[in-house]
């Protein structure tokens, strides 16, 4: 009975030294915790050509895949593209997704190029967005690709065809419901579009399918050059491709070839 208060003490004494390891053990950071997480996407900022800062969505899986810039559509902003960006990343492409100054919030994300542009008294009508993303395309080119696939949504996508028309930086166009609405600022699509031969992805919904065929009135579609009509009533701008869209898996195969395509 005597011996009974000295066994407790040594087992007191082990049983705390035992939590001591298991806490020091506990506290001790994991390699996986050691590493920098990457953020992703990477929140980026440039200059538009009027100096105005632009901000961007860099989604960038390495440094020699090929490089898409994405431009939203009118009230919208860079988070037009949040699912589909990480889908184009997981086909091998670099993207990156910008604030126009012609645009809007979409819920509770703020377009902040938008936003600036307001505060500094700009104008943000559609074709004053055009230096932010010509600035986009000097960006990229500046620091990530050579080469840039232009792809844009509803405005963003006439300018995109105006600018694949005139940039040697743009080797291909990607172009969700194009409108010929700027012909009395910038010219005729229809007439720019003639003897076009770099690649280019057109579509549209059905119903608007009539319009982006004017557009192709002097231009016969050669290789690599695509009008794709949706077999349902589809939808207006690149929403077409949202996640678990109505109808969006088929626009989702025909842009996978054209751009499986476009690496061959």
């Amino acid at each position: 009975m005597k011996r009974l208060p000295i066994i407790l003490i040594v087992l007191g004494v082990f049983l705390l030294s035992c939590q001591q390891k298991t806490l020091k053990n506990d506290t001790t950071p994991k390699a996986s915790e050691t590493k920098k997480k990457v953020e992703y996407p990477k929140v980026v900022e440039f200059p538009s050509l009027d100096s105005l800062t632009i901000t961007a969505h860099l989604y960038q899986i390495d440094e020699s895949s090929p490089f898409i810039l994405l431009c939203h559509q009118a009230r919208f902003n860079k988070f037009e593209y949040s699912g589909i960006a990480e889908k184009l990343n997981e086909m091998g492409f670099n993207c990156m997704a910008i604030d126009q100054r012609s645009g809007g919030p979409i819920g509770k994300m703020q377009n902040e190029t938008y936003l600036r542009a307001l505060t500094k008294g700009l104008d943000i009508d559609y074709v004053d967005a055009e230096p932010d993303i010509r600035a986009a395309i000097q960006y990229i080119h500046s620091n990530f690709a050579k080469k840039i696939i232009l792809w844009g949504s509803s405005y963003s996508s006439t300018l995109a065809l105006y600018l694949g028309v005139e940039l040697n930086e743009v080797s291909a166009v990607i172009s969700f419901s194009p409108g010929n609405y700027l012909a009395d600022q910038k010219g005729s699509l229809i007439d720019k579009l003639e003897g076009f031969e770099k690649p280019m992805f057109l579509t549209s919904s059905k119903s608007e399918a009539k319009y982006v065929k004017e557009l192709l009135e002097k231009h016969q579609l050669g290789e690599k050059q695509v009008q794709f009509i949706p077999e349902g009533p589809g939808h207006h701008g690149s929403r077409a491709l949202w996640i678990n869209q109505q109808g969006g898996e088929e626009y989702w195969m025909a842009i996978t070839k054209f751009l499986n395509d476009l690496k061959k």
